[in-house]
Parts: structure tokens; C-alpha cells; sequence
């Protein structure tokens, strides 16, 4: 058994490749021979370091699991040579355990390198003891990869209260948000908050199916919320494939069409034609380079819609975007900008609040544990939660989906009604 996962590894990093190079082109070929070279080689290292301190009877068990694993990733990669949504019994079988594999093998490559030289200094003073315990942390990949299915599968629901201001940090940098979950509930306000619903990066894919994303956008329906806005990242490359299946995942939108305005998020250019097509038949007004006024009950909201625009071009578009279309008095003033990292060009009073997504939240981090700190913590990107910089807040949605990096691990997706109160 353990021959099996070493040949099935081996057909895969070529086979996967040469057939997707012959069925479907040189990019995608390109793109699953990156995928396999950084996942394979940890996975084939991690198979090894278990395989040679394991139980003798668990041996075969750990061979099996690895060579399923292994051919259902490849099965997985294949598949998307002729993408398009599959029945539950794929993902379950093939489309879940396969990408998980491929996380797994992607974080033992990382875990096991860090370890090594450690390992190394502990054989050379030959320090057997030690050397012993130290074998206790290498299932840890594996382990983080099993309960990270669970944390990808469902958002957890929340209440989120954003508190508006007319000043704050000079830089971009993170502020205080009050968050509830669970059975938690916030103390009553003095005035009536805006009620906001955001929904982004759901990634219409195998860990978001049709179904499933209409329920969860059914879900968070019942709030009532004033507005509801979307902010990209609609589809994958599954439901790229699958023509009205984003129409059919968003239609309890319906009922509410008048208070929904979106934009479009990066992976939406390469869907445009159907992702206009599934908000238009809903009702929902697709915002790119535009400006909407709405009703609310707390009085008229002005929403800017940004288009995606990345590189170099991203500080003049908002610049020139926020200024065709100025600030209208006693207007609450919404920007919707997918990219986070846009948000340090919004000149400071240019917009009360931006709302973001694109970063999944960090996708890999510690807010499971109740802690901010993801891997993007110490880079450009604001992650997740409430940001501000002067008076301008910057509230960026951990989203629904993820895309990617096959798992989230420690970032649960977010299912949250905002209660925007103003100062």
C-alpha cells in the first residue's frame, strides 16, 4: 500500500499536467503543476515521517488514507480540465478530501522544513530524549488540515456593530469593533443603527454549492436588512463552467432587489456576462464607476460602487472615481471597493465607510481562537475586521467562500448583519 501512494503521487505531478496541457491548454497545465509542486513534496514527507514511527498495525490504514487522498486530489485537479459544478457525491468524495490533501501537503512542506534544523541540531548532540518527543509535533499538519474542513464549511453567524467617527488614526491601522456571537447580545442603542448585510466572496464552488449558498444568503435575509451589498468574487472556476447556477444560488435576493447594489470583485471580469446576468435578474443593481441613492430609515444613503482595479492604476481610479462623484449633503456616504488595499488612497473624509472583501479574512490565522493575527496581519493588506485612517472607517468581511488555498484554517467565514451606527 504504501507502493501505491508513491506511484499515484508520482502519476499525478506528471500526468495531471501532460493530460490538462492536452484537454484544456498551457495555463491550466502551468497552474496544476504549481499547485502539485508546493503540495506533493510536503505530503510525500509527511506520509514518510508517520510512516516510520507509526504503530505496525496502523501502517496500512495510514497508507490507505494517503493514497485515497492522493488519487482524489488528482481526480479533483482533472476534473477542472472540464469544469463545471459537481454532484455532492464528487465533492464529498473527491473535491473535498482531494483539496484538503493538498493544504495539508502544502502546510507539512512549511512545518516539517521549520522543524528540521532543530531535528538536525538534536541528532548531531545526540540527543535521543528529545529527538523523541519532537516526533509527537509532526501529525500536526494533518491534524490542523482535519479540523480546518470544519472551520471551511460554514460562516459563523454574527452581529457586528461599526461605530462611525469624525476622526481617528493618521495611518491605516486597526481599530475597535464590538462583535457578537452566538447567544451574546449587544446592549440596545439610543438610535436606530443602519442595517447592513454584506455578502462577499462566496466562490459559487465545491465548498459552496448551489444550494448551499442559497440557503445562507435565505439566512441572512431574515435580518431585514436596510441594505444588502455584495462585493465580488462571485464564482470559481466550477461555476464559471455551469451557466445559471450563480442566478439560482442568489435568487432569495429577489424580495429584496430594491436594497441591493454590488460590484464586481477580480475573478468577476472573467465572468462578467453571467454575473450581470444573475444580479439583473434579481433585481440588484451592479455599481461599476457608479453612484446609487438610497432610502433608508435612517435617512438617504450615497453608494459608490468601485470597479476591480489592481497594480499601479489603483490609487488614480479611486481618486478620480471618488470625485465624479462628490459628497451630496446630509448624505451617509458608502464606498464599495472589493480590494482593501485600495482604501489607503481614499482622501480622509472622502467616504464615512468602505466596504471590502477579497482577502478571505487572512484564510490562515488565529480568529478562531478569539485573536486577530493572520498571515497577512504584518502586510499591506487590512484582513479582516473594522480599519480607520483620519475620520474614513474600513470594515473588510472575512467573506463566505474562499478560493485559492484550499482550506481556511483558524478563519471561519462570516455570516454577519452590520448595525452601522452613526456619531
Amino acid at each position: 500500500m504504501q507502493e501505491l501512494f508513491w506511484v499515484l503521487a508520482l502519476v499525478t505531478l506528471v500526468g495531471v499536467p501532460l493530460y490538462s496541457g492536452r484537454a484544456r491548454g498551457r495555463r491550466y497545465a502551468v497552474f496544476g503543476l504549481v499547485v502539485l509542486a508546493f503540495s506533493l513534496p510536503g505530503a510525500v514527507a509527511m506520509h514518510g515521517r508517520l510512516a516510520s514511527w507509526a504503530d505496525p498495525t496502523l501502517r496500512p490504514w495510514l497508507d490507505l488514507a494517503f493514497a485515497y487522498s492522493m488519487a482524489a486530489s488528482g481526480g479533483h485537479l482533472v476534473s477542472l480540465v472540464r469544469a463545471r459544478l459537481r454532484h455532492g457525491v464528487f465533492r464529498l468524495f473527491v473535491s473535498i478530501p482531494g483539496q484538503a490533501f493538498l493544504a495539508m501537503g502544502a502546510l507539512s512542506g512549511v512545518w516539517l522544513l521549520a522543524l528540521f534544523p532543530i531535528r538536525a541540531a538534536l541528532w548531531g548532540l545526540g540527543a535521543e530524549g528529545p529527538l523523541e518527543v519532537l516526533r509527537w509535533l509532526d501529525p500536526i499538519p494533518p491534524i490542523v488540515a482535519l479540523i480546518s474542513i470544519f472551520t471551511s464549511l460554514r460562516p459563523v453567524r454574527e452581529l457586528v456593530r461599526v461605530q462611525l467617527s469624525h476622526d481617528g488614526p493618521d495611518e491605516v491601522s486597526r481599530v475597535p469593533v464590538e462583535r457578537y456571537r452566538r447567544l451574546r447580545r449587544p446592549a440596545a442603542l439610543e438610535r436606530r443603527p443602519l442595517r447592513v448585510v454584506q455578502i462577499t466572496d462566496p466562490h459559487l464552488g465545491p465548498w459552496q454549492p448551489i444550494a448551499k449558498l442559497r440557503r445562507h444568503v435565505a439566512e441572512l435575509m431574515r435580518h431585514d436588512p436596510d441594505l444588502v451589498l455584495l462585493t465580488g468574487d462571485f464564482m470559481t472556476m466550477e461555476s464559471s463552467g455551469t451557466p445559471g447556477a450563480l442566478a439560482e444560488a442568489l435568487e432569495p435576493l429577489a424580495a429584496v432587489g430594491d436594497r441591493c447594489y454590488a460590484v464586481f470583485g477580480n475573478h468577476d471580469h472573467d465572468s462578467g456576462d453571467e454575473v450581470r446576468s444573475a444580479l439583473k435578474q434579481h433585481g440588484v443593481r451592479l455599481l461599476v464607476d457608479e453612484e446609487a441613492v438610497a432610502a433608508t430609515p435612517v435617512g438617504p444613503v450615497q453608494i459608490i460602487g468601485a470597479d476591480y482595479v489592481g497594480g499601479e492604476r489603483r490609487q488614480e481610479h479611486i481618486e478620480q472615481l471618488l470625485r465624479a462623484f462628490p459628497r451630496r449633503d446630509d448624505h451617509l456616504r458608502l464606498l464599495l471597493l472589493h480590494d482593501p488595499l485600495g482604501f489607503q488612497f481614499v482622501p480622509k473624509g472622502a467616504a464615512d465607510l468602505t466596504l471590502s472583501g477579497h482577502t478571505h479574512g487572512g484564510q490562515l490565522g488565529l480568529v478562531s481562537f478569539g485573536l486577530d493575527w493572520t498571515v497577512l496581519t504584518r502586510s499591506r493588506w487590512p484582513d479582516h475586521g473594522l480599519f480607520g485612517h483620519g475620520p474614513n472607517r474600513l470594515y473588510v468581511h472575512r467573506g463566505t467562500g474562499f478560493y485559492g488555498f484550499p482550506l481556511r484554517v483558524g478563519v471561519p467565514g462570516e455570516a454577519s448583519l452590520l448595525e452601522l451606527v452613526l456619531p
